[in-house]
Order: C-alpha cells, then sequence, then structure tokens
C-alpha cells in the first residue's frame, strides 16, 4: 500500500475579542476547502485553527464586562468553534493559546531564545494600537494613527524583552529569492521585501508590563510574552513541539505545507514567524498564503460602521451549503471581494436555484418518468456525447490544477462548467421530443445515462466545497462512487441502478421579500441605488485607438515630500521603468499599491509636478468622493495593451 503524502494546513488563530463575522469566517470555510480537497485526493491532511487568547485588548474587554479575561475568552472561543462548526468545517486540531501545554512551550521557548542570545533586556518608548497590539514610531505613523487600522494610538514607555530581528533578515531574505511560491499571491511578497525587508528590520518588542494578561516570562514573571511571539507559535505547539523534546504528530506533519492568513497580519506571518523559526532551529513553513478581505459592498466590516453580517445569521437565511458557496466562488484570488444581501440572493437563484438545482430535478425527474427510475444502459449515441464527455474530463482536471495554486474560485468555475455543459446538453438533445417515438427512447437511454454520469462528475467534486450537498446529489442520483480516482474516466455509473426521489436543492427566493426579510432581521439596507455621471457624447472608434493604454506593475510608490495630493509611481512596464506622479494620497497609503497591476495612459507627452517629471497618467474610477485605481483582474505581463 501506497504511502499518503501529508499535508499540515492551518488557518490563522482567530482573536477572542468578539464574535467573528463573515470576513472572518471566509477564511476557516476556504482552509477547509483546500483541506478537504487534498484529503478527496489522497493525502494524509492534518487541518488546525484554533483561537488567540492574551493581550491588552482581551484585558480591557473583560473589565469592562465585569469578568477575568479567562471567562472572557471561555465564552468567545466557544463561540467561535460554534461558528466553525455550523459551516461544516472538518479541522483536525482546535488550539486555544490558553491551553496548558501551550503556555509551558512558549515559556520554553522563551527561555530558549534568551538563552541563545537572541532576546534582551531593554525599554521601548513609542505609539501603541491596542486593537492591532503593536508598538510604532513617529514615522510609521499616519495622520497621528495606526497605519495598520486607522485608529488611536497612544505613547507608551517600559521595561521590555526584544527580539534580535536584523541578525536574521539577511538569512529570510535569501530564503525568499530562493523559494519564489514562500510568500503568495506575488504582490504580497513584493510588498513584504519591499516595504519591510530592504528598508531594514527594526528589533521586536517581545513582552509586555503594562498589563498581565498574557504568559508570564518565567524567569521575569513581571513579564508577558507579547502576543505575536505567544500567538504564533501554535502552528508547531498544536501537534506536538515541545521545545526541549518533540511529540507525536510534530516531526510528521511539520513543515506545514500552507498557512492561510488574512493580509492584514502578512508581516508577522512572513518575517517574524520565520525568524523565530529560523531561531529554534526548525524548518520553515513550506508557503504562506495572504487571503484577501470579504468587504460587505465597498467597505470593511466594523462595528462602528454598522455594516458587519455574521455567518449564523446567513446560514439562518440562506443554508449552510448556499453560504459556502458564495464565500468559496465569490472570492478573488489576490483582490478584495464583497457580499450584500442582493448579490447573495442572485447568486443563490441563478446559480444554485437555477442552474445546478435545475439540472439535477429534471434529471432526476426524467429518469423516473422515462424509465421508471432505473438508470438506463446508454444506447444509440448523439452527436453532443463526447462533447459533454470531454468537458467532465477537462473540467476535473483542471478543478484540482486550481485547487493545487489554491485558486478556489476558479475551481469552482471548473465544476459549473459541468453544470452548465450539462443543462446545454439538455436543450440539444430535447429528452421530452426523443420520448415521443420508439426510435428516440434508443437515444434518449444514451442521453439519461450521460445525464446522470456527468451529475456524478458535478457531485463527486462538490464534496470538498459543498459536502452537504454534494451528498444530496448523490443521493438522487443514486451514485455510490464519488472518489477522485473515478473521474479519471467517463462512464462509472453502473446502468441499472435506480434514482432517488427528485427534490429540490435550492427553492427560489423572492428577491424583494427576501430583502425585504434580511433588513427587518438584521438590521441593514441594502444601499440605494446611486445617480452615476451622464455618458459624454460618441466619439469615433479612431480616436479611442489613439490611446496607448498599458499595464503596468507598481514596483515603488511613495509619497512626494511637500505635496499633500500627489504619489509617485515607479512602473514596470515590460523590460522598462516609467515613473507617474498621480494625486490620489488622500485615498490610498503607498505601500497598499506596490505589486499592483494598474492601468494608465502611456503616449500622453510628458509633464513637471513639484519638480518631478511625469510620464503617463494613471486611471481611476471616482462616485461620490470615493477615488479607486483601476486594476487587473488577474495578474498578466506588465506592459501589456489595453484593447
Amino acid at each position: 500500500m501506497c504511502k499518503k503524502e501529508k499535508y499540515y494546513i492551518t488557518t490563522a488563530i482567530a482573536y477572542t475579542s468578539r464574535k467573528p463575522h463573515i470576513g472572518n469566517t471566509y477564511e476557516i470555510v476556504l482552509t477547509d476547502a483546500i483541506a478537504r480537497f487534498k484529503r478527496y485526493l489522497g493525502h494524509d491532511v492534518f487541518f488546525c485553527t484554533g483561537t488567540d487568547e492574551h493581550g491588552q485588548k482581551i484585558q480591557e474587554l473583560a473589565e469592562k464586562a465585569g469578568i477575568t479575561p479567562k471567562e472572557y475568552v471561555d465564552g468567545v472561543a466557544g463561540e467561535i468553534k460554534e461558528i466553525w462548526d455550523l459551516m461544516n468545517t472538518s479541522y483536525d486540531k482546535f488550539i486555544r493559546t490558553t491551553d496548558d501545554y501551550h503556555e509551558e512551550t512558549v515559556q520554553k521557548i522563551f527561555k530558549k531564545l534568551y538563552d541563545q542570545g537572541d532576546i534582551y533586556l531593554d525599554s521601548y518608548e513609542g505609539w501603541y494600537c491596542t486593537p492591532c497590539e503593536s508598538f510604532w514610531t513617529d514615522t510609521q505613523l499616519v495622520d497621528g494613527k495606526c497605519p495598520d487600522c486607522g485608529r488611536e494610538v497612544s505613547k507608551q514607555h517600559e521595561e521590555a524583552y526584544f527580539f534580535k530581528m536584523s541578525k536574521y533578515a539577511d538569512r529570510l531574505m535569501q530564503h525568499i529569492e530562493e523559494n519564489p511560491e514562500f510568500i503568495q499571491p506575488e504582490s504580497r511578497k513584493k510588498e513584504m521585501v519591499n516595504n519591510f525587508l530592504k528598508p531594514g528590520l527594526q528589533d521586536l518588542c517581545v513582552s509586555r508590563t503594562s498589563f498581565d494578561w498574557g504568559i508570564p516570562v518565567s524567569f521575569d514573571p513581571k513579564h508577558v510574552v507579547y502576543v505575536w511571539l505567544d500567538a504564533l507559535t501554535n502552528y508547531i505547539t498544536a501537534i506536538g513541539y515541545r521545545c526541549d523534546k518533540k511529540e507525536e504528530p510534530y516531526d510528521h506533519y511539520w513543515p506545514a505545507d500552507v498557512h492561510i492568513i488574512g493580509k492584514d497580519i502578512l508581516r508577522f506571518h512572513t518575517i517574524y514567524w520565520p525568524i523565530f523559526l529560523m531561531a529554534l532551529g526548525e524548518p520553515l513553513p513550506k508557503q504562506i498564503f495572504g487571503h484577501p478581505w470579504l468587504l460587505n459592498g465597498q467597505d470593511k466590516m466594523s462595528k462602528s460602521i454598522g455594516n458587519v453580517i455574521y455567518a449564523d445569521d446567513l446560514v439562518r437565511n440562506f443554508g449552510v451549503d448556499a453560504v459556502r458557496y458564495y464565500l468559496l466562488h465569490e472570492m478573488p484570488f489576490a483582490q478584495d471581494g464583497t457580499i450584500t444581501f442582493e448579490t447573495l440572493i442572485s447568486r443563490f437563484n441563478s446559480n444554485l436555484a437555477n442552474t445546478l438545482g435545475n439540472l439535477v430535478n429534471r434529471t432526476v425527474s426524467m429518469v423516473t418518468k422515462y424509465f421508471d427510475g432505473v438508470i438506463p444502459a446508454p444506447a444509440q449515441a448523439t452527436e453532443f456525447d463526447q462533447s459533454l464527455e470531454e468537458t467532465c474530463l477537462t473540467a476535473a482536471k483542471e478543478t484540482a490544477e486550481n485547487m493545487d495554486k489554491l485558486r478556489v474560485a476558479d475551481a469552482m468555475d471548473c465544476i459549473w462548467r459541468i453544470v452548465d455543459r450539462s443543462n446545454k446538453y439538455i436543450d440539444e438533445t430535447m429528452p421530452w421530443a426523443l420520448a415521443k417515438s420508439e426510435d428516440g427512447i434508443e437515444t434518449l437511454k444514451t442521453v439519461m445515462y450521460h445525464l446522470i454520469e456527468s451529475i456524478r462528475f458535478v457531485s463527486s467534486l462538490l464534496t470538498s466545497f459543498m459536502p452537504d450537498t454534494a451528498k444530496a446529489i448523490a443521493e438522487q442520483i443514486g451514485a455510490t462512487e464519488l472518489s477522485w480516482e473515478s473521474l479519471s474516466s467517463f462512464g462509472v455509473t453502473k446502468a441499472g441502478e435506480k434514482v432517488g426521489q427528485a427534490t429540490p436543492l435550492f427553492v427560489r427566493l423572492d428577491p424583494e421579500q427576501k430583502l425585504k426579510e434580511l433588513e427587518e432581521e438584521l438590521g441593514q439596507k441594502e444601499e440605494p441605488k446611486v445617480e452615476i455621471e451622464p455618458f459624454k457624447d460618441f466619439v469615433e472608434f479612431s480616436d479611442f485607438e489613439k490611446l496607448d493604454i498599458r499595464v503596468g506593475k507598481v514596483v515603488v510608490c511613495e509619497k512626494v515630500p511637500k505635496s499633500s495630493k500627489l504619489l509617485r509611481f515607479e512602473l514596470e512596464v515590460g523590460s522598462e521603468r516609467r515613473q507617474i506622479l498621480s494625486g490620489i494620497a488622500n485615498y490610498y497609503k503607498p505601500e497598499d499599491l506596490v505589486g499592483k497591476n494598474v492601468l494608465f495612459i502611456a503616449n500622453f507627452p510628458p509633464r513637471k509636478m513639484m519638480g518631478l517629471e511625469s510620464n503617463g497618467m494613471i486611471l481611476s474610477a471616482e462616485h461620490d468622493g470615493k477615488l479607486v485605481v483601476t486594476t487587473t483582474l488577474d495578474d498578466i505581463q506588465s506592459g501589456a495593451c489595453i484593447v
């Protein structure tokens, strides 16, 4: 028997300050789909998630609630676990950073790093952001506020232990250069290298004395271990790393194959975490994937804004698999996705009820009507059979290829190609017409067999993304073989087996009624329809052709000194570099644009601004005081023409 290939995958551990919203929940569902698919392919998978439970913010929230920090985190951790379970996620381990074995190991790790000279005692004076658990210097603040979250910061001075980050910086840079897949997507890697590693790393504060809700430093108990050294080590303590010894299954599963994390904590995972591991003498994870955010409309979810959506509310209204479908299918690989009640209802009706649900329902109903529920053996071929067969086989192969690249939304598109092709096959073969003649019945047998088999492909592939739906489909079509291996050929379905009862998978919603119900229940109104700028007069196509619109990859983006509006861009355009100035400093932080593909007009004559030459104009969209730079949906070679 062949030994299974191991696959260790983790989410970031959820911070126990509050109930997680749907944007937080996206990460566990995304990771679950990847873990399930790897198991489906036959890998030995270990899927780890959990909760991050220490820190000043937790202590303050507990004090406000009039309970102990442990009581507070017990409640929130339980709520997080309930939502992870509600979303049908198949994690193997749920770690809490208040677990005894984790706390003991963190103390040993801290002592080991101190003893070998990587940690030293000093004092710190700087600006502290409690929500982000981060210190900042004067120059790092943006308009006097936290550069990560934009909230207020407070000046703090305290004795602290520091980790010598610079000692390992060159080694980390070399690792990133030699392992191009280490940080994904590519834009995230460039951001980390250009914004943090190349300018030089400052030593990192790894203990605090201004609060006590944390793991005490064993040899200096007035200090508690600072959150990132505590939290990040969960990935190894969860599987048996104990510093002075290693328990099973650590040696089997480490290094992790991939850490799935939000893009907002990329710096901690791609810089701090690898350096901690280097200092411990442990292998580095193979890959760190920084996924984008799920926005409510165009805004990040925030309780203060009042636009937070929770998973349990959506499940109550749409069902688990409909919510999983939306999260997995509607999130781009490298750009932020969006969720609104309106789009949820639209996708539910069009993609789930109409396209998938209707395909299964009418196919099973026809087998029942024409053949008493018995799957017929294929007889007389149709001219459309081969096309359907090829679609199934190719889509299955490309689903696996996309999942290997963590392109989950693209993988689901591959599955829906089978669904769409099967619906088209029905229109092409017209089973209802075939049933009217004796000659047609022989062809109808082939049509019904092919439809059941194509739906088996869909059911099998959907097991990782929509497990309950996949099971329901399999029961309706009488499928018993849903393995990955069974998709290597078309024709595995056994003739003579009986289908189940045709039952709607998803019942179409009345959009207006459902929106009204959601608004009444959850108190969120859909964005009103907005007026747009009037369209301009027609122009000749030849006038448009005069514009040379290109793709440029942002290599450098920085504020122009003495200007409140201008950003200076250096764009990679094929093999050349081009400098462009753009008045968008009020809308973007420079570091947010590094690594992005932007569209620009390349054949405007140069012009001087603030003593600098600008060679082109970056395109952007503006409405009602909001401006968004135009980018490409997928990565493409810089210098490509817009046609």
